[in-house]
């Protein structure tokens, strides 16, 4: 099991990488590690906060998918028909973008903090976007 600590605005996070469901998605995340980025509120999907990666490659394609991450699940689109992107889900999403629902793989499960997502969600919402940062745990 390969653990990490994520820290977003300003809580912190321990999380795991779901490498036995989705193993190339972690591979590839793992490769780009520690990971600096903001994340933004989504626009569509609900209660979650996301990285727009544009067309960002990871070499990977769906596994472990889903349009439904549960509060604490992180999901990677690979790109396609919208653009790539993170997603972290603080209570109900429904996973879609401008051309419609879609699927990612969920490879990062929160273990740690939980209490704190909602609060991240909503400060990201009414004061923009916040800082957040991946490594090694």
């Amino acid at each position: 099991m390969t653990n990490l600590k994520i820290t977003a605005g300003p809580f912190t996070f321990d999380a795991r990488l779901e490498t036995e469901h989705a193993p190339q998605t972690s591979a590839a995340f793992l490769k780009r590690l520690p990971y600096e980025s903001q994340v933004v509120h989504v626009r569509w999907s609900g209660e979650g906060v996301w990285i727009p990666l544009g067309d960002e490659s990871f070499g990977v394609g769906y596994e472990n998918h889903t349009s439904h991450p549960a509060p604490g699940q992180m999901i990677l689109y690979p790109g396609g028909i919208s653009e790539t992107e993170i997603l972290l889900a603080y209570g109900g999403v429904s996973f879609s973008s401008k051309v419609g629902q879609l699927a990612g793989n969920h490879f990062i499960t929160l273990t740690w903090g939980l209490e704190n997502l909602a609060a991240l969600g909503k400060k990201t919402l009414w004061e923009g976007a916040q800082s957040i940062r991946f490594e090694l745990a």
